[in-house]
């Protein structure tokens, strides 16, 4: 399920971690640095465009990278992501056809505090969410398990 929609009513929200940024971070200083050693040399305007050409990527990374929200509400678990008005919207999967919540751990994660968590569907592997560096990631997949509970709990009663 898919829609432009930012989220207005939600239980909790979870973003990515810092180390998401890391990547960006390690191509701009490579790309900065051959624009840099252009302009050092001869090849001055070839260095300015590949300098700025550097600074939109990284800029653009970021905003993308700080878009993307993990939220659950009272139909399912949903991602909202995207900064340009074609790129946004909304996808997820509802309580009904979710499968389970999980993440991975390891050294790196634990210690660094960001976790990949994947979100199954009952039916279908292409429409299930995977959101690697996720902040909390542990905790998001707890929230979204113990919601699931709750809410299989409640058709059961009705």
């Amino acid at each position: 399920m898919e829609s432009s929609q930012k989220p207005q009513n939600f239980h909790a929200s979870f973003a990515m971690s810092w180390i998401a940024y890391v990547s960006p971070i390690i191509i701009f200083l490579i790309i900065f640095s051959i624009g840099v050693a252009l302009f050092a040399n001869t090849y001055k305007i070839a260095g300015i465009i590949v300098s700025l050409i550097a600074i939109v990527l990284v800029t653009f990374q970021f905003l993308s990278i700080r878009s993307i929200t993990l939220y659950t509400d009272d139909d399912g678990v949903w991602v909202y992501r995207g900064i340009l008005p074609w790129s946004k919207g909304v996808s997820g999967v509802k309580w009904r056809d979710l499968e389970d919540a999980v993440y991975f751990t390891g050294f790196l994660s634990w210690a660094l505090r960001s976790y990949t968590i994947r979100i199954g569907h009952r039916f279908t592997k292409t429409s299930e969410i995977i959101l690697p560096n996720t902040a909390r990631g542990n905790l998001a997949v707890e929230h979204i398990n113990q919601l699931h509970r709750e809410v299989l709990a409640q058709k059961e009663n009705a």
